[in-house]
């Protein structure tokens, strides 16, 4: 989450993972309490989460799984929030009918602790993207084939007042990897302005999709 500051345009929130459902079962790589949460325990966790923090205007930044997370905290906290970043997200989308493809098998065979809420999860939200009216950017990679463009596309054409930006090349772990290009979009959304740093900007520049 990021809200106002007073030195600086903004600062960084994070919810204490402690406390969250999410965050017990997807971080215990031992499993333990990973079966005792089920997807709506979960949900439930982390939006009441981010609601008990944000105590004045907050925009919320997301990616993947946690897109789900930020649009939810939207939909039952409309008031609190003031701007959402998703970034390479189902959204809540059928993002297997755009193209995505399974990656749970794999990931599952990988990750034998993981929670079957998390693999299984497929959250259909398009019926209430059209109530979410605040200012969204979204950022995907042309290169991502979990979540690839047609998912941002279809979560642009959903969303009243959403931008979505492609990074060339970006995969799925692209806010991970390549920092430095998603950064500046995050603040010239928040901030309405560009990077100063022109050359990095010009090398970094993302297609823009209205």
């Amino acid at each position: 989450m990021i809200r106002p500051s007073g030195s600086r345009l903004y600062s960084v929130l994070r919810p204490d993972a402690r406390r969250v459902c999410i965050a017990h079962s997807w971080f215990d790589r031992s499993g333990t309490g990973a079966a005792d949460c089920s997807l709506d325990d979960v949900l439930d966790d982390v939006v009441d989460s981010i609601a008990q923090r944000i105590d004045r205007p907050t925009a919320i930044a997301a990616q993947s799984m946690g897109g789900v997370l930020a649009l939810l905290a939207d939909l039952k906290h409309p008031e609190s929030v003031t701007h959402l970043v998703l970034a390479a997200t189902s959204g809540g989308v059928p993002v297997r009918r755009l193209g995505g493809i399974d990656w749970q098998t794999e990931f599952a065979r990988n990750h034998p602790s993981v929670p079957d809420w998390l693999l299984t999860c497929d959250l259909d939200l398009s019926a209430q993207l059209r109530t979410v009216v605040i200012s969204t950017l979204l950022v995907w990679g042309d290169s991502d084939p979990i979540s690839p463009v047609a998912v941002g596309k279809n979560l642009a054409a959903l969303l009243p007042q959403a931008k979505l930006r492609i990074l060339p090349g970006g995969d799925h772990d692209f806010a991970h990897t390549r920092p430095q290009c998603v950064a500046p979009l995050i603040e010239h959304h928040l901030n309405g302005f560009q990077c100063a740093d022109n050359s990095q900007k010009s090398w970094h520049e993302p297609t823009i999709e209205s």
